[in-house]
């Protein structure tokens, strides 16, 4: 049987590399606190296993959706999680990294009857909700709605080709959910694409997705493309975002980081 000097002596080794580069203070901050990951595929489901890694004591995780053969270009799974809930392999991955976190999950995704049940008691939201349908865009503002009448800040990434783009929400100070940037009139009214604008920036998104979409715009099977390591940046920056949260420094607002742009020469750059 475990017990607390077990999960103590498991716990100091598991950060011992940390140290140094997260404060003590931080580390225990990171040990007693609890994140809401929302939507576990490509954006979401790469923060979980960081935020494990770090050492962060208790995950909620939420996804209706199960792993199909064409997320493995991108998201953190394998063969053997097809046709598994993505929230159920995401708690999976947690435990076989740090086994004592708390992991409560839920297979509904958010709902308006469960969103205040997925925040209780969560200090940070990671924000992956799918936005490529008008399902969703509902699921996305209803927790974003919940997390504004809370107060609990909210980390979003939206993954487009080569770059990553991500939101800060501090609701912690008092503002409309979204920003006020996207309403629930809005999302009556407004096209998928039109709604995906109100939240980033035209100038940001890329060439090559645009016209992929262009090229396929009017076909009822087409799916927006994705890479993996603009998917697996948001893990990595998130989880950053978590820890500089947690430990009550400033963020930015808004980062974009484009990888097809930091890799290519800046000759290169000229000729495109």
């Amino acid at each position: 049987m475990n017990t607390p000097q077990d999960a103590d002596a498991y716990y100091r080794d598991l950060t011992e590399r940390n140290r140094g580069l997260i404060p003590d203070e931080v580390q225990q901050r990171l040990r007693t606190s609890k994140v809401l990951v929302a939507g576990c595929g490509s954006t979401g489901g790469a923060a979980i296993e960081p935020l494990a890694r770090l050492g962060l004591g208790a995950f909620v995780l939420t996804e209706p959706g199960e792993y199909e053969l064409n997320n493995l270009n991108r998201q953190s799974a394998n063969r053997a999680d097809i046709g598994r809930n993505k929230a159920e392999v995401g708690a999976d991955r947690v435990r076989a990294i740090h086994p004592f976190a708390e992991v409560t999950v839920d297979t509904g995704g958010v709902q308006a009857d469960n969103a205040a049940l997925l925040l209780d008691g969560v200090d940070v939201v990671v924000d992956g909700v799918d936005v490529t349908t008008v399902k969703g865009w509902q699921a996305k503002y209803t927790l974003h709605a919940e997390a504004s009448r809370l107060g609990v800040p909210v980390v979003s990434g939206y993954d487009m080709s080569g770059t990553q783009h991500i939101r800060y929400y501090d609701y912690r100070i008092p503002q409309e959910p979204l920003a006020g940037e996207v309403t629930e009139k809005d999302l009556a009214q407004e096209t998928l694409w039109d709604l995906l604008l109100k939240v980033i920036p035209r100038s940001i998104v890329p060439a090559d997705l645009i016209a992929d979409i262009v090229a396929h715009r009017g076909e009822v099977e087409y799916s927006v493309p994705q890479l993996v390591y603009a998917s697996h940046l948001f893990g990595v920056l998130a989880s950053r975002y978590v820890v500089e949260v947690l430990a009550g420094n400033p963020v930015r607002g808004e980062l974009t980081v484009d990888v097809h742009s930091l890799v290519t020469p800046q000759s290169q750059k000229e000729l495109r």
